[in-house]
């Protein structure tokens, strides 16, 4: 299958995504950063073709935060398909909007932590 993880191509544009965070992922970023939740994770994180919001490849949990563009049907559907390509490679994909990290991060943090025993 040759190398999934952050491909090369990819680079430039996980750096512009992590210099273009939204508040909630900054927020995120840092209750999940330095194994805070005892697992190393990392954000705009490549697999094959798609670019994550944050990874914990140790327990193989991705964390995707959505905001009111995901809203859409396309994006929703598209959404489906990045979810299905991620479970077939044993990864959980937990999705949060925005606003429940901003107004609700200790609901979130206990979800995350759940996923990751």
């Amino acid at each position: 299958m040759g190398k999934i993880y952050n491909k090369e191509i990819y680079t430039s544009l996980r750096k512009q995504l992590r210099n273009s965070a939204t508040p909630a992922e900054w927020m995120l970023w840092n209750e999940v950063k330095e194994k805070k939740l005892g697992y190393k994770f990392r954000r705009q994180y490549g697999i094959d073709r798609y670019i994550v919001d944050f990874c914990c490849k140790k327990r193989r949990v991705i964390i995707e935060l959505d905001g009111a563009v995901h809203d859409s049907l396309s994006a929703k559907a598209y959404d489906e398909v990045r979810t299905e390509f991620f479970e077939a490679l044993n990864f959980t994909v937990l999705r949060f909007k925005n606003e429940e990290v901003l107004n609700n991060l200790e609901a979130v943090l206990k979800t995350i932590s759940k996923h990751l025993k």
